[in-house]
């Protein structure tokens, strides 16, 4: 029994012993903090183009409707849907009788005039007949010029035939033309720009375009002119771009990314991977090293996105290190290893 008791004893003694041992400050039992390892890179300043892409649609730079003013039975149709016709061609013909007597009438009234007026000059006719016969004659000229350009129709411009809704035989109604001719050099497209730029649009500002239908070429185009106001509801005004569309490629109706050149300006460019969207914001940082080896924790305001690139507006210096590879495990103040 004596025994039993003392080995209890020795065994209570041993497990005291332990515990006064584990008596140390916890700081000294820690392990030792991992400094995280990070890639940094320089903050640059460099002229930066200001670009702005927009979606448009290719249009016709003239559109001009074909019609008879007076109506009539339709005599020929030269052209078809899809011809390309040049400025002053004839496009179809009325029936031409009304014409027909005109040009007779203006002939008697021509020969007329002419008689009357030699003598005018030798004093055999009053001044107010003379005056009388000038006038109906002029009139009747004009009445048959009018007549003339509404019986044999040529286009006003040099462009495709887009649509024939006649044939020949038909009577023209002077609601509906004849033809539609669409004029594509030049070619313009109307683009709707934000009212934030507004500023920084001039007339004869350069732009570069690309249409899907021929994928791989960039066109070139400037800024013909200026609407004057700004839609409410969308917050963008209109600027009107020609392009010159010589080899007549461009279509009326493609559709195109037109990317309007404000100039340049200087500003600080980062690599991408430096920049760190806050989960549930759109607040963008970037962390910089500091001359301690510590990060600072530095919110950004960013601007146009170049391949690998972005451009600082405000928050960076030229020359700042960021850094660009392991923020996952950094926090503001934090010291860091370079590698």
């Amino acid at each position: 029994m004596k025994k039993n008791i003392l080995l209890i004893s020795v065994v209570l003694a041993a497990v005291s012993c332990g515990g006064n041992s584990g008596n140390k400050p916890a700081a000294a039992l820690a392990p030792a903090q991992t400094v995280p390892n990070v890639e940094v890179a320089n903050a640059v300043s460099r002229d930066v183009p200001q670009e702005s892409s927009y979606a448009s649609t290719v249009q016709a730079y003239a559109v001009n409707n074909i019609v008879s003013q007076t109506g009539g039975r339709i005599r020929k149709m030269n052209v078809e849907v899809g011809d390309y016709v040049v400025k002053g061609q004839v496009l179809a013909e009325m029936d031409r009788l009304q014409l027909d007597q005109l040009e007779l009438q203006v002939q008697n009234d021509e020969q007329e005039y002419e008689r009357l007026k030699s003598l005018y000059a030798e004093g055999g006719v009053s001044q107010s007949d003379f005056e009388a016969a000038e006038l109906g004659y002029k009139v009747r000229k004009s009445n048959y010029s009018n007549v003339k350009e509404n019986t044999i129709l040529r286009s006003p411009i040099s462009g495709y035939v887009s649509a024939r809704n006649f044939d020949v035989g038909d009577m023209a109604a002077v609601t509906t033309p004849l033809y539609v001719v669409q004029q594509v050099v030049p070619v313009k497209l109307l683009v709707g720009i934000s009212e934030s730029e507004y500023t920084l649009v001039k007339k004869g500002d350069k732009v570069t375009l690309t249409v899907d239908a021929i994928p791989g070429r960039v066109f070139n185009g400037k800024v013909e002119r200026l609407y004057p106001v700004i839609d409410a509801a969308t917050h963008t005004f209109k600027a009107e771009v020609t392009v010159s569309n010589t080899d007549r490629i461009l279509r009326p109706g493609m559709y195109a990314r037109v990317t309007v050149n404000f100039g340049t300006r200087s500003s600080i460019i980062v690599p991408d991977k430096a920049i760190v969207k806050q989960e549930g914001t759109g607040t963008r940082f970037i962390y910089v090293l500091k001359a301690d080896g510590t990060v600072s924790y530095l919110p950004v305001k960013v601007g146009r996105h170049m391949g690998t690139e972005y451009e600082i507006l405000e928050g960076l210096n030229d020359g700042d290190k960021v850094v660009v590879k392991g923020q996952a495990a950094l926090k503001d103040g934090v010291k860091v290893n370079v590698l």
